[in-house]
C-alpha cells in the first residue's frame, strides 16, 4: 500500500468489531457487523495538502472493493468534500490534529464511509440552503449539500464531529 505524507492506514479486510467501542459500533444502520468488513482505515493530519492523497488511496481501496460499481464518482466527491469539511472545519487546519477516515463494505447493503474530526462539532440543521437566495453566493455549505445530492444516506454524530455516508 502507498504510504501518503501524514497518513497512515492498511486496506486488507479485517473482519469489523462486534465489541463495545461505541466508535466502531454502528447499530443505527441496517449493516451486519458480522458482513462487515473494514477495509480501509485512514488517518490523517489535518492539511489540505494531505486530503487528495488520501482520497486517492482510498478509492483504490473503493474500487477494488467492487461493492458498488459505477457510483465511485458520487463516492470520491462525497468523500473529498468530507475530508476538506474536517480538515478545515473541524480541525481548524492544524496539522497536529488527525482525522480519521474508515471504509467499510457489506456486499449486501453496499459502502459506509465514516469521516471523524476532532474538533467541537456543529449543528448540521444550523447550515443555511446553499440553494435559496443570498446563499447562492456564499462559499459555504455546498459539501454538505453535495454529500447529501450524492450519497444515499447521510448522518452525523457525535455532535457534528463524524459523517456516516452510506452509498448502496
Amino acid at each position: 500500500m502507498r504510504r501518503t505524507p501524514g497518513a497512515v492506514g492498511t486496506k486488507e479486510p479485517i473482519k469489523m468489531p462486534t465489541g463495545e467501542s461505541p466508535e466502531e459500533q454502528l447499530p443505527e444502520y441496517d449493516f451486519d457487523p458480522e458482513k462487515l468488513n473494514l477495509r480501509v482505515r485512514v488517518t490523517l493530519a489535518a492539511d489540505r495538502k494531505a486530503v487528495d492523497q488520501v482520497v486517492e488511496q482510498v478509492m483504490e481501496a473503493v474500487r477494488e472493493m467492487k461493492c458498488v460499481n459505477g457510483k465511485e464518482d458520487a463516492i470520491e466527491l462525497s468523500l473529498q468534500e468530507a475530508l476538506a469539511n474536517a480538515v478545515v472545519h473541524g480541525a481548524k487546519e492544524d496539522p497536529s490534529k488527525v482525522i480519521e477516515c474508515l471504509v467499510a463494505c457489506d456486499e449486501q447493503r453496499g459502502i459506509l464511509i465514516i469521516v471523524r474530526d476532532p474538533g467541537p462539532g456543529f449543528d448540521p440543521s444550523a447550515i443555511p440552503s446553499c440553494t435559496v437566495g443570498e446563499n447562492l453566493y456564499s462559499n459555504h455549505g455546498r459539501g454538505i449539500f453535495l454529500i447529501n445530492q450524492l450519497m444515499d444516506e447521510v448522518k452525523f454524530r457525535k455532535n457534528g464531529t463524524e459523517i456516516h455516508m452510506v452509498k448502496r
